[in-house]
């Protein structure tokens, strides 16, 4: 009998060890709480709620709605967990967080097929047939190095940098161009252009914008490569048009001149319906990001599906390591799911798990491992984080992530509810399509 173990009991190695047993496969847990705590959490227990107890929205017109609904065709114990909990929060499916992790802890370890070990794992275990590494963004610092062994330093970030990302589809390309400086390039930046007088009120609000307080475990001290562009615009009022913002080497071709000030948006995806916001990590509030990055002419009315910020957060560059059925490209019999992956967001980092969960069952049960349709969530996501790119920065869950429809729709909403549809109608037909062997716990 194949050996299984699962590191890390947060909410993607709840998933993933749940998934396994469910198929009737003996799984060992390890959580290295409370023998060893970390500066985020506060309990012993499995799926600790950490920073906010929302899962998001659950309407299906937003990108984690959308994934929630999947999940539970998938017969996600964290969705059945957290339906059972759930508090008021509007239109968000929040969590008595307590009862939640209670629960999950319970199921886990009353369940048959799960072996629980509390120890922290320093080195990658060599006595198991499939390991599946959940061990979140704040991987301890003996497994971080054994990781970085695995996956070649270079592919291990320890810092989190991230600048804000826009749905392409909401930009206003009348107030900027296309283009590289000094005509470098095959025009992948669009240049949203600011007067002097559009500069300076920019300026001014930046600078004066509410922050974020760090967290204990976030506390760092900041170095050039990723400083909060509000940090960089209080060194002085023209800092930022030699930094992130300077218009050298750019001609606006409407003009025939150089633009007083610019941000370049940069294609975060091959389809270019993302464009992030270059240089412009921050520690900004979130309300206070989308008040002041939509006073850039060209983002008046931009729709923004990831907020900028900066924070310590382990994580691999999926991109260059893993295969997008979660499997280390180098050791396939080594898998990656939550956080540590790339994806972000209490629903994404589950849902992760799910598959890698799935995926390690299927081959031990002789059938190949699979990958959701791109039209799903969970396929977009996983799309994203290992399609080929430069530099892999942490992607929540999306409509921009998925493939546009057959048909064009203008109205934003209605597009975005046939995007839902088909993502529901293909999950379906993909579980279908793999229930080769009855799956205890349902696909729904």
């Amino acid at each position: 009998m194949e050996k299984v173990a699962v590191i890390g009991a947060g909410l993607a190695g709840s998933e993933a060890a749940y998934r396994l047993a469910n198929e009737g496969i003996k799984v060992d847990l390890y959580e290295m709480r409370p023998k060893k705590m970390t500066p985020a959490h506060r309990t012993d227990k499995f799926a600790e709620i950490v920073c906010s107890n929302s899962f998001g929205s659950f309407e299906i017109g937003t990108g984690s709605g959308l994934l929630k609904q999947e999940m539970r065709l998938l017969g996600s114990l964290i969705m059945k967990v957290a339906d059972r909990y759930k508090v008021p929060a509007g239109s968000a499916l929040a969590v008595d967080r307590e009862k939640f992790s209670q629960e999950i802890t319970q199921i886990l370890e009353s369940h048959p097929n799960i072996n629980i070990i509390r120890e922290e794992v320093k080195e990658i275990p060599e006595n198991y047939d499939y390991i599946i590494i959940a061990t979140g963004p704040l991987t301890s610092e003996s497994l971080s190095k054994e990781i970085q062994r695995l996956t070649g330093s270079e592919y291990l970030y320890f810092y989190d940098a991230i600048a804000p990302t826009v749905d392409a589809e909401t930009v206003d390309y009348s107030k900027g161009f296309w283009g590289d400086r000094y005509g470098k390039g095959t025009g992948d930046y669009f240049n949203c252009v600011l007067t002097k007088q559009e500069y300076e009120r920019f300026y001014e609000e930046l600078i004066n914008g509410e922050q974020v307080p760090l967290k204990d475990f976030e506390k760092a001290v900041y170095f050039e490569g990723c400083l909060p562009i509000e940090e960089i615009a209080r060194r002085g009022k023209e800092t930022l048009l030699y930094g992130p913002m300077k218009p050298v080497g750019l001609t606006d071709p409407k003009t025939g001149k150089r633009p007083y000030a610019v941000v370049q948006l940069r294609k975060e995806n091959r389809e270019g319906t993302l464009l992030s916001l270059v240089g412009f990590q921050t520690k900004l509030k979130y309300p206070e990001q989308k008040r002041i990055f939509r006073l850039i002419p060209a983002l008046e009315n931009a729709t923004f599906v990831r907020l900028g910020s900066i924070h310590r957060n382990t994580f691999i560059q999926s991109q260059k390591v893993l295969l997008p059925t979660l499997q280390l490209k180098k050791k396939p019999n080594i898998f990656f799911a939550g956080q540590i992956t790339g994806v972000e967001g209490y629903a994404a980092s589950s849902a992760t798990g799910i598959l890698a969960g799935l995926n390690v069952a299927r081959i031990i049960k002789g059938l190949n491992p699979v990958v959701p349709p791109k039209t799903t969530m969970l396929g977009g996501l996983i799309n994203y984080i290992t399609t080929p790119k430069e530099e892999l920065q942490p992607m929540n869950p999306n409509f921009a992530l998925l493939p546009e429809l057959d048909i064009k729709i203008k109205d934003k909403r209605k597009r975005k509810e046939e995007k839902a549809k088909r993502a529901i109608q293909d999950m379906r037909k993909w579980l279908e399509q793999i229930k080769t062997v009855e799956v205890g716990g349902g696909f729904g």
